[in-house]
């Protein structure tokens, strides 16, 4: 048997232990679990923004997933997160703007007269925002730039501002009108979702760089591509591949590198940070019909994982048929390595797609799905020797080998990875985690926006070891329930902290090695392409596992060559015998004949129906699946906190703090700010209180930062002591609230250490 292979012995009593569990639920024996979440069926369907409010009102929608105006319809709660960037861009074309000091001085009296803050839109001069999980350490930089705008001239503007809709009546009373030819500058709006569209390509469960969700790194986004000046576009991206390769050695440091680089991307004035808004969307909290146990992300809002993961109808808590309005119709094409990039496919895959990680919703890093990160090992910073069975991809084939000499690590993470079956009811391998590093490389080269989705993980990528498969077995009296678990060892190249490293190349897989094989060879025979990009330029139609007859006609023949063959990828020699090539084939071949469809996955939905307007997903109650109702409800109904005090005693701050609670009454709730009160060291919290916190020198440099959750006496201590050399400095305190960083009320405290 090779090393890597899954023993057979288990995948048997695994099996066992389904149909035992199965038939437990046909004699009548409640299952003890629930796997997958709470609705049955989930509809996507498109419904025009102006019929929204009546479909919610009459209880034909659950949620609207996208913008719905200022008017809230009856029974209905908005969700707040974050749209898009304001920003000010002078006229590249325009030889009176070429100056940056000229622009600069322009912009700050612009500035001044667009600092109103209105409706969805908030007054902000800095690119890091509230809904940045590193807002707080940009807090003081923050303050600093809102002061300038307060204090600058006023009047004086004769830009020729160029401005439509929305954007036009943020001029409000300063005098300025949108100029109808030529222009100055032009006060313009980049949405989030187009950010995201750009830069995470879907590629079968891997969500793009750790990072993507980082303040800093969209200003970079939006900010670099108008820098013009070589010197500095130079010292950016110096900045940036420093941060993104790990080039520091304290959180300090990282901290100042990112400051540095949100101060380059904007001292030239050739693009202006104006301020944010914020997209509101709708759910349906009527007493009877509507949903409750909401979770969204502060930057995906309600289009999220976590929002499919909790919410749940009051008529129907364990069950029930979801319906979601979306305000455009489905564009992209459905595959899982570069589609689902619009709106209504990021829904689709949160419900279809399984990936190892999701982001955060409320913070910046990364909370566990299929995969689980073990605490690291303390390597020292010399590196770690990678072990002469571990697999290296090669750069131009993607072919999985061991070493062909000694290497070293700089980090090693280390993982247990829940299997569970595919829809098509084949097992998961260690193949099927191991496959999608091989085709990574592979692809690079053939198509720029996979190139793009793989970099972070090809420069970091060193080396993957499946170490062992292990047994979890679930005793529940007359049911037991056995999972696979393999460990697996990731070997990187740079260093980053545990919240980011595992988050860099997981060892997972969200679709079968042979649907992957199957794409790959309708791409290579030019039948079609995995990208938008890459369709447009070869001409190709854009790969659909669904909704395009032709390339589902298509993809039925080459599968029953592959199936004739019992084709094994070379990556995959050595892993996967004949035998199972053949099931593998056979059972993906059955799928799509029952189902109409090739999007097979092991997520907690199944493609059921699809139109041109939306899908039907019906959920897969299989017990081989490891998360289960209930799973992600810590996420549910976000409470912020509060600091009411700060006392200093000696080299220690003393906090004490105020906090949100949710209280329930039968179907409903409310969200009250009451005194939060700290249970002694050693007994549990209702909640988990974290204080987090940048000290600042004199010269606007971090040098110390960290959280604490130490109490004592009923107080979150904050504790200084050794960090500090004598001088002066500024603490920036935030608390997180079960990690919610969302919104923070940052506190500016002086604290002066003596000679």
């Amino acid at each position: 048997m090779h090393p890597l292979a899954a023993p057979r012995g288990l995948a048997v009593l695994a099996c066992v232990a389904v149909l035992l569990a199965s038939a437990s639920a046909r004699a009548g024996h409640e299952i003890p679990f629930y796997p997958s979440f709470y609705p049955q069926e989930i509809t996507v369907t498109l419904v025009a923004p102006a019929a929204a409010p009546r479909q919610l009102e009459r209880n034909a929608l659950h949620a609207y997933i996208g913008p719905l105006g200022s008017v809230k319809p009856a029974h209905t709660a908005w969700i707040e997160s974050l749209r898009s960037f304001v920003l000010v861009r002078f006229n590249p074309a325009s030889p009176a703007w070429a100056d940056s000091a000229r622009r600069c001085a322009a912009a700050a009296r612009l500035l001044a007269a667009l600092e109103p803050s209105r409706g969805d839109y908030t007054f902000q001069p800095y690119p890091v925002t509230p809904y940045h999980e590193d807002f707080l350490h940009h807090g003081d930089l923050v303050e600093a730039a809102k002061r300038k705008a307060r204090e600058a001239p006023r009047g004086g503007v004769a830009l020729r501002i160029r401005a439509t809709g929305r954007l036009a009546e943020l001029l409000g009373d300063s005098g300025l009108r949108p100029a109808a030819g030529e222009w100055d500058a032009a006060l313009e709006e980049v949405e989030l979702r187009d950010l995201a569209a750009k830069e995470a390509t879907q590629l079968d469960g891997w969500m793009g760089p750790p990072w993507e969700k980082a303040g800093w790194f969209q200003a970079h986004l939006v900010y670099a591509r108008g820098v013009s000046e070589t010197g500095a576009r130079g010292a950016i991206e110096e900045a940036l591949a420093r941060r993104v390769r790990g080039g520091y050695a304290s959180t300090a440091e990282r901290l100042n590198l990112e400051r540095r680089l949100v101060s380059l991307l904007t001292r030239g004035c050739e693009r202006v940070p104006v301020g944010y808004r914020v997209k509101r969307e709708a759910i349906n909290d009527d007493y009877s019909e509507g949903v409750e146990n909401i979770g969204w992300d502060a930057q995906a809002g309600l289009g999220s994982a976590v929002f499919l993961r909790t919410v749940k109808l009051k008529d129907f808590p364990w069950n029930g048929w979801l319906r979601l309005g979306l305000a455009s119709r489905p564009a992209a094409a459905w595959n899982p390595i570069a589609g689902f990039g619009d709106d209504a496919g990021r829904l689709v895959w949160a419900a279809l797609g399984d990936p190892a990680l999701l982001p955060a919703p409320y913070g910046g890093g990364w909370i566990p799905n299929r995969v689980r990160a073990l605490p690291p090992s303390g390597d020292a910073p010399s590196g770690v020797e990678v072990p002469h069975d571990a697999l290296v991809p090669d750069p131009a084939t993607g072919v999985l080998r061991a070493p062909a000499s000694a290497l070293t690590a700089r980090q090693k993470v280390t993982y247990r990875v829940m299997l569970s079956k595919f829809h098509d009811e084949t097992k998961m391998t260690v193949a099927d985690i191991v496959y999608p590093f091989a085709f990574a490389y592979r692809w690079s080269g053939r198509d720029a926006e996979i190139d793009r989705a793989t970099q972070v993980l090809r420069e970091w990528l060193v080396a993957v070891r499946v170490v062992r498969v292990d047994s979890e077995i679930k005793d529940f009296g007359e049911l037991q329930v056995v999972y696979e678990v393999p460990q697996v060892e990731i070997y990187l190249r740079h260093a980053a902290e545990p919240g980011q490293a595992e988050a860099i190349a997981p060892p997972w897989g969200v679709v079968p090695w042979q649907l992957l094989a199957l794409m790959e060879e309708a791409v290579t025979r030019g039948l079609a392409a995995f990208s938008e990009t890459e369709a447009r330029r070869r001409g190709a139609p854009w790969l659909d596992l669904a909704r395009t007859p032709e390339i589902r006609k298509a993809l039925a023949s080459l599968l029953a060559d592959l199936e004739r063959r019992a084709f094994v990828p070379e990556a995959l020699r050595g892993l996967v015998t004949v035998e199972q090539a053949k099931l593998r084939w056979a059972a993906l071949r059955r799928f799509a004949r029952a189902h109409g469809h090739y999007l097979v996955t092991s997520g907690p939905y199944r493609l059921v129906k699809w139109s041109a307007d939306g899908a039907v997903l019906g959920v897969v109650r299989d017990l081989s699946y490891p998360n289960t109702v209930g799973s992600f409800d810590g996420y549910a109904l976000p409470v912020r906190a509060w600091i009411t005090k700060a006392e200093r005693r000696g080299d220690r701050l003393e906090l004490q703090a105020d906090a949100e609670v949710v209280s329930k009454f039968e179907r409903s709730y409310k969200i009250v700010r009451e005194p939060y009160r700290l249970e002694p060291t050693g007994e549990k919290s209702r909640d988990a209180l974290v204080a987090r916190y940048a000290v600042v020198d004199a010269g606007d440099e971090v040098v110390a930062a960290g959280s604490s959750e130490a109490r004592e006496g009923g107080r979150l201590i904050v504790d200084l002591g050794g960090k500090l050399v004598p001088g002066a400095y500024r603490v920036l305190l935030a608390l997180a609230l079960n990690g919610n960083l969302v919104n923070p009320e940052v506190k500016v405290i002086p604290f002066r250490v003596g000679e």
